[in-house]
C-alpha cells in the first residue's frame, strides 16, 4: 500500500507539473509541419539527364579522339618501318667509305702491272706478287658486294659512265672504246663511275 501511495504521489506531482505549464499538452503533441524542400534539391539526388546537344557534342569529341588515336598509331607504325629501313641500309653499306678508300690502291697496283708489261726474271716475279696482291684485295672487296663494272664495248650509260672524250672509231657511236679508269658497283649502288672514251661517227672528208 505504501508503494502504491508513493506511486500515486508521484503521479499527482507529474500531473501538477503538466498543469503548471503555460502551453497545453495538446500543443506540445501537435504534429510537426512538413518543411518544403528547396527548389533544385531533388535534382541533387536524382541523376541529371544530358540534353541531346550535350550528348551529341560528347559523341563528336569521342569520335575525334578515336581518329587522332588511329592517326598516331599509324604514324608510329610508319616511323618503326622507316627506322628499320634506315638500320638495314646502314648495315648494308656500312663499309662503303672503306671500299672507296681501297679503290685507289687497286688502281695503283693495276698501273704498276701495266708498266711492268712482259718483264721477266726477278722483276717478273715481283710483278706476279703485285698481281696476287691485287687479286686478294678484289676478293676481299667482293665479299662486301663490290664488283668492277664491265664497260668496254658497252653502250655509254651516264648512270655508270663518265665520258672524258669522244674519238672516231669503227664502233657504233656512243660505244665505250677505251676505259681510262675502272668503275665499281657495291651491291645495287654505284660506288664509282668508270672514266671512259666513247666512239663518234667518222667525218667524211
Amino acid at each position: 500500500m505504501q508503494d502504491t501511495m508513493e506511486n500515486n504521489g508521484k503521479l499527482r506531482i507529474k500531473v501538477q507539473n503538466v498543469e503548471d505549464r503555460d502551453d497545453p499538452v495538446e500543443e506540445a503533441a501537435a504534429p510537426v509541419e512538413e518543411v518544403a524542400a528547396p527548389e533544385g534539391a531533388e535534382a541533387d539526388t536524382a541523376p541529371e539527364s544530358q540534353s541531346p546537344r550535350t550528348r551529341e557534342e560528347a559523341e563528336e569529341a569521342l569520335k575525334e579522339f578515336q581518329d587522332r588515336l588511329l592517326r598516331a598509331a599509324a604514324d608510329f607504325e610508319n616511323y618503326k618501318k622507316r627506322s628499320q629501313r634506315e638500320v638495314d641500309e646502314f648495315r648494308k653499306y656500312a663499309t662503303e667509305s672503306v671500299m672507296k678508300d681501297l679503290l685507289p690502291v687497286v688502281d695503283n697496283l693495276e698501273r704498276a702491272l701495266e708498266s711492268a708489261g712482259q718483264i721477266k726474271g726477278e722483276a717478273g716475279k715481283l710483278a706476279e706478287g703485285v698481281d696476287l696482291t691485287r687479286k686478294e684485295i678484289l676478293l676481299v672487296m667482293e665479299r662486301y658486294g663490290v664488283k668492277p663494272l664491265s664497260s668496254m664495248g658497252q653502250p655509254f650509260d651516264p648512270a655508270f659512265h663518265q665520258a672524258l672524250m669522244a674519238e672516231e672509231s669503227d664502233q657504233p657511236a656512243d660505244t665505250v672504246v677505251r676505259e681510262m679508269q675502272r668503275g665499281y658497283k657495291m651491291k645495287d649502288r654505284l660506288l664509282r663511275p668508270a672514266l671512259v672514251v666513247v666512239a663518234k661517227e667518222t667525218e667524211n672528208t
